[in-house]
């Protein structure tokens, strides 16, 4: 862990550090549409959080959002938790992600992103978390 991250976690205690996407350019974007204020929520698949309890996002919890590099970008705030199917989704909670412009997008480019991490069914089940912005990171000095 680097220095930066460990004296966030001071100020944010019980924070844990994630990186958005599954690259080093989506992962950009998607910082860049959380700082636009477009991006408001976030999905994982559940199976992801097998093993490793401590990363399921938490109401009330901050956690920190890593560049690609690990350097720390955002600090948010998860507002609202909830398990839904893939095939579950509603448009509300697509277009809060930011990323597409209606649900039928969002669902070809989640099936494309789960497909490549290895894990698509359109019945998996999802840890889908609405978010808020707390900290930008942004030239702060850390």
């Amino acid at each position: 862990m680097n220095d930066e991250i460990e004296d966030l976690q001071d100020t944010y205690p019980g924070a844990g550090t994630f990186k958005f996407g599954d690259s080093a350019a989506l992962c950009q974007q998607l910082i860049a549409l959380v700082r636009q204020g477009r991006k408001t929520a976030t999905c994982a698949a559940l199976a992801e959080f097998e093993g490793e309890p401590e990363a399921m996002p938490l109401v009330g919890r901050c956690d920190i959002a890593a560049n690609w590099d690990g350097t720390p970008a955002l600090v948010i705030r998860t507002t609202h938790v909830e398990e839904v199917r893939f095939c579950d989704v509603t448009e509300e909670m697509a277009l809060a992600e930011g990323e597409d412009d209606s649900l039928l997008a969002w669902r070809k480019s989640h099936k494309a992103y789960f497909k490549r991490n290895g894990d698509y069914d359109p019945e998996m089940l999802l840890v889908f978390e609405h978010f808020e912005l707390v900290e930008d990171l942004a030239g702060r000095e850390l």
